[in-house]
Parts: structure tokens; C-alpha cells; sequence
């Protein structure tokens, strides 16, 4: 059991689970988030509760962070109050989705302050950050994967992608907008199967019996679309950012993305219905309006 204090900044529903995880493989923590009632769970647990990102890097050579959008991680990292005016970080963990443009633009501002990045984004969810089985993925300098590589194991499965900045943010976005792709797509073909008279968990036995079976249909159509609930655990507002970034990161590198720029198009639409709050799988909700059908188990 370690007793080293970590850093943590940006404990809502994906950091908090992670924070929890360090805590209960014995680790110090030094936290901050600007909803109090996010670090409470992890303050009535022993961890330091900090005022600002600045202080969290005044108390931790290590510090995490877990944020929604790429210009809070820039804020976070690099701004007036942000963890590089610390005096004693050194290392700086970006679990967030900000994409490889924003990687890069926090590691150059990191690297005049004598600190590095590490990139590393995850994926499996809410629930794989509570269990510790998400997808850790890691772009950094290899000396420092060791020092950091004890920590993210708490999380999951670490996959290392090479020292460039921006590598694992390409990995994650490339994972984001198939996941997001499974959905629209998948909302489809059963919005057209129910609509011609078809049982939808007849029909989607037969998509995961065969050779459509996708994400969407072997978890989060069963879980959170069949039963009406809509409750998977990530945002539509998070997805729409998430694909929107691969899409124009993607174009900028000369490779065309067709059905992401249509992927984008059905996320902008299910945001602009039911919010940027409401679960990404709504994106089912848009097709049942349009064809008139509801996508639910009978029982």
C-alpha cells in the first residue's frame, strides 16, 4: 500500500470513480472540483480538499485530471489558477477526451514551465471507471510511463501508444466515434425492423447472433433503449464534442470522414431535441420520432 499523495482535479462521474480507486489502493489524494458535492464522497474519506488547481499542484508531484471539454483541461493545466503554477508538480495526467490538437497545445505550455504530459485518455464508461476495467490509453516519454504506470493500473488495462503527444487522443476519439457510429446506426435498423412488425429483442438476438452485432446492440441497446430508460452513463453533448473533434482532427490530416461528418449530423440533432445532458443513446429517441415507431421490449 502507498501512502503518496496524488493530485486530482475534476472529480464528477468518470474522476470520482478513479479518485475512489486511488483511494482504496492507499493512496494520499489532494483534490479539487468546482461542484462541492463531487468532492464530498472523497473529502469524508480522508482527502484533502483543495481551493484551486494551482494548490492541488502545490501538494502533489503527480496530478490527474478528468474534464469535460478541451478548453477547461487548457484552463485547468495552463490558466491564472491552473495546477502549472504549482510548486511541486512535475507530471501532469490528462484522462480527458480533448483531442491530440489540445494535447499538444498543453504539452508545449507545460514543457516552459519543466513539466511534462501525459495523455491519456479512457474508455469503458462510468461503470468500467468503477470497476477498474476501462481502456487506459498512454502517449508520454518513456521514463515517465514508469513513474506514472503504477497509478493508471487502478484504473484498467493501459495500452502504451508512443511519446507523442496527441497519440492517445487519437486512439480515443477513433474508439469514440465507432461507439457513437454503433448507436446511429444501429437505431436504424431497428427503428426500420420494429416499424415493418418485428419483435425489437427478436431482433436484436438476431443482430447479436449474426454478423451486425455491434456495442450498441450487444450493451446499450438492451440496457438503456429496450427497457425506455435511456440511462447508459455519457452525455450527448459529450459524444457530439467527442466526434466532432475526431471529425475535424481527422480532416485536417487529409483523411476524409463521410459517415463521422453523418455521425456528427445525428448527434447535432439528438443535442439540439433533448439536450446536451441527455444520454448519447437518445440518438434512438430521434429515430423512433421520425418513424413513428417506439424501440422497446415488450415485456
Amino acid at each position: 500500500m502507498s501512502a503518496e499523495l496524488i493530485g486530482f482535479v475534476g472529480v464528477g462521474r468518470m474522476g470520482g470513480p478513479m479518485a475512489s480507486r486511488l483511494l482504496d489502493a492507499g493512496y494520499a489524494l489532494c483534490v479539487f472540483d468546482t461542484n462541492a458535492d463531487a468532492v464530498a464522497p472523497l473529502a469524508a474519506r480522508g482527502a484533502r480538499v483543495a481551493a484551486s488547481p494551482a494548490e492541488v499542484g502545490a501538494a502533489a508531484t503527480i496530478v490527474l485530471m478528468s474534464l469535460p471539454t478541451p478548453n477547461i483541461v487548457q484552463a485547468v493545466a495552463l490558466g491564472e489558477q491552473g495546477i502549472c503554477h504549482g510548486s511541486k508538480v512535475k507530471i501532469i495526467v490528462d484522462l480527458s477526451t480533448s483531442g491530440p490538437g489540445m494535447a499538444n497545445i498543453v504539452a508545449r505550455g507545460l514543457s516552459e514551465h519543466g513539466m511534462t504530459l501525459v495523455d491519456s485518455p479512457v474508455s469503458g464508461g462510468v461503470a468500467g471507471a468503477t470497476k477498474g476495467t476501462l481502456a487506459v490509453m498512454v502517449s508520454c516519454p518513456k521514463p515517465v510511463l514508469a513513474d506514472v504506470e503504477p497509478i493508471l493500473k487502478n484504473f484498467g488495462k493501459i495500452f502504451f501508444t508512443g511519446e507523442k503527444p496527441g497519440l492517445a487522443q487519437t486512439a480515443k476519439l477513433a474508439n469514440n466515434l465507432l461507439a457513437a457510429a454503433a448507436i446511429a446506426v444501429t437505431s436504424e435498423a431497428m427503428a426500420m425492423g420494429v416499424k415493418a412488425g418485428l419483435d425489437p429483442e427478436v431482433l436484436i438476438d438476431i443482430i447479436n447472433a449474426g454478423s451486425g452485432r455491434n456495442s450498441a446492440s450487444q450493451d446499450k441497446f438492451p440496457r438503456s433503449v429496450l427497457p425506455g430508460t435511456f440511462d447508459f452513463g455519457f452525455a450527448t453533448g459529450l459524444s457530439y464534442k467527442d466526434v466532432r473533434l475526431c471529425v475535424d482532427e481527422s480532416e485536417a490530416m487529409g483523411v476524409p470522414m463521410v459517415v463521422g461528418a453523418a455521425v456528427r449530423q445525428m448527434l447535432a440533432i439528438t443535442q439540439a431535441k433533448f439536450g446536451a445532458s441527455s444520454d448519447f443513446t437518445s440518438v434512438a429517441k430521434v429515430l423512433e420520432e421520425w418513424a413513428g415507431v417506439e424501440i422497446r421490449s415488450k415485456k
